[in-house]
């Protein structure tokens, strides 16, 4: 399928939240910039304490500095604070330890505009090629998929990956308000809320380039846990709520 180019380069911002990933952030800026040419990129430095931020500088891309460790959610969110503050159409949000392919974009954004969705997920698991992830997580992604599927109405399968391109609209929203601590799942669930239309895609992920997962095995339990508890309370918050702001800066 051919890639899907936009008119004009601030259309597109691909956000990296990254956070001690010195041993991949380079590599994982020159596959965006090969693949996705059409794509701007930002760096979210997230209190690192290795040398990420001036590697990243080093590619010449721009580098926000968050002054210490707020978690992938707060990282995430001054993303697409950037994104919106800056004008862009939609951003994609691609990991910095090089799992995320971005050779896929172009079919991410064919796929958005084509079912016109306020958000497109990117799923290991609809066609069940590339980096599977261990038994053990895909049980766990199983169980969070059979809920999220449930309070929804609609079938997901892959509601932790962090490949996930936003509109305009659902960039606005993800501005002004992010889950904070393992935050794809709930975000669906926020997106739903607000009569957001995702929509998954199939997609071929990598194992990890380099560092090192925040979800131990030891950290697995109390990670669906509390996953489960933060999806089921969001989804009491606001019911189907329409459209009602913009994000302000």
């Amino acid at each position: 399928m051919s890639q899907a180019q936009p008119s004009h380069r601030q259309d597109v911002l691909a956000i990296v939240p990254a956070y001690n990933e010195a041993a991949s952030i380079r590599s994982t800026i020159r596959s965006i910039r090969e693949h996705a040419p059409f794509a701007d990129i930002v760096v979210v430095n997230d209190g690192s304490t290795d040398p990420t931020a001036r590697l990243a500088r080093s590619c010449g891309v721009p580098v926000l500095d968050l002054s210490c460790n707020l978690g992938i959610g707060g990282a995430v969110q001054a993303g697409y604070r950037f994104a919106v503050e800056q004008g862009y159409g939609c951003a994609v949000q691609i990991d910095a330890d090089g799992q995320h392919d971005p050779r896929e974009l172009g079919r991410m954004l064919e796929a958005m505009q084509r079912h016109e969705a306020d958000m497109v997920v990117g799923s290991r698991f609809l066609e069940k090629q590339g980096f599977q992830s261990s038994f053990a997580r895909k049980r766990g992604i199983k169980l969070l998929a059979a809920l999220v599927s449930a309070l929804t109405g609609r079938r997901v399968t892959d509601p932790t990956s962090g490949y996930r391109l936003c509109s305009r609209k659902a960039a606005e929203l993800f501005a002004a308000d992010y889950p904070t601590d393992y935050p794809e799942v709930e975000a669906i669930i926020q997106l739903d809320n607000h009569r957001g239309r995702f929509i998954e895609l199939p997609v071929v992920m990598r194992e990890r380039q380099g560092g090192v997962s925040s979800i131990s095995p030891g950290k697995a339990g109390y990670y669906m846990a509390k996953v489960v508890l933060a999806v089921l309370i969001a989804k009491t918050k606001k019911k189907h709520k329409e459209w009602s702001f913009g994000y302000e800066s």
